[in-house]
């Protein structure tokens, strides 16, 4: 079998290749062994393994895992469009009067949209690049930057002054390290503890849980910690592993529900691929405004 290298997609034998992997890089652990770094290719997940428990991923079997992902990403895209439809003519129809004789819900002007606009810092560049296609393709106002973990603390403060945001995620990578076994300490997760700070930090800049709306964490984050520091909406309440667009999800809902409206945190939890077991939070007013009427010009 030719030599994994870094880069190369892979399993582990030891939990039958139920995660694919990419490659960041090899090190020799203390008993003198070599052993990989490792990252989720599409869940938020840091981990290492030796060298031996890797198997490379066919061609065939990626690609087959690449489409599976694609298409899961497509049908929430539709769930979410279809769900604004319905939810901009209810605004709509609350601002201006009714056109008689005509549909349904049809009015005698057309509004604009205002969403919440975000500030996304992610650890991951290949993570960051595909969650700014996806607001870029969900109409959402986005700035990113792409940020180690343990760096977001120092940074975040800046960037909320720069761009003055109505949401923050933030996010990369994060996992329980392997042979600890308690699941309270929260020095026992890689990125958990900066996360905590960054929210901290990004509190400092802003008190108002409804001023500025945060989701912070990645796969197996130390959730209870990271909304008492402050956040929103965090990740995992069963330590359990998130998908790389989770963080979207959550923000989108948010972004594009009326500031009049709470928004029910078990329909934001349904907009997520991962679910119940991966993100939680709290009561949240909606960031979005609609504008009218549209001017012509």
């Amino acid at each position: 079998m030719n030599k994994i290298n870094p880069g190369d997609i892979v399993g582990r034998k030891s939990y039958n290749c139920d995660v694919f992997f990419k490659v960041i890089e090899f090190f020799i652990n203390e008993s003198g062994k070599n052993n990989a770094h490792l990252k989720g290719l599409n869940l938020r997940l840091w981990a290492s393994a030796p060298e031996e428990d890797l198997v490379r991923i066919e061609r065939s079997e990626l690609a087959k895992h690449l489409f599976e992902q694609t298409q899961k990403n497509k049908e929430q895209m539709k769930r979410i469009f279809n769900r604004r439809v319905r939810e901009r003519e209810m605004i709509l129809g609350r601002a201006v009067p009714k056109e008689r004789g005509k549909a349904p819900g049809k009015t005698l002007v057309d509004g604009f949209d205002i969403p919440g606009t975000v500030l996304h810092i992610d650890g991951d560049s290949d993570y960051l690049d595909l969650c700014l296609t996806t607001y870029k393709q969900l109409s959402i106002p986005a700035n990113g930057y792409c940020i180690d973990e343990d760096k977001q603390p120092a940074k975040v403060q800046g960037l909320l002054n720069k761009h003055n945001p109505d949401l923050l995620v933030l996010t990369g990578h994060d996992g329980f390290i392997k042979g600890k076994l308690d699941f309270k300490d929260i020095n026992n997760y890689y990125s958990s503890k900066y996360f905590v700070e960054a929210v901290k930090a990004a509190r400092h800049y802003e008190k108002s849980r409804d001023d500025l709306v945060i989701f912070a964490g990645a796969c197996q984050s130390h959730y209870e910690s990271i909304l008492s520091a402050g956040a929103n909406f965090a990740s995992s309440p069963q330590r359990v592993m998130i998908h790389a667009y989770d963080p979207v999800f959550v923000v989108e809902k948010i972004s594009y529900t009326s500031i009049y409206d709470r928004i029910s945190i078990k329909d934001i939890i349904a907009g997520t691929i991962t679910g119940i077991d991966g993100i939680g939070g709290m009561e949240t007013r909606g960031k979005f405004r609609m504008g009218i009427p549209l001017s012509p010009y």
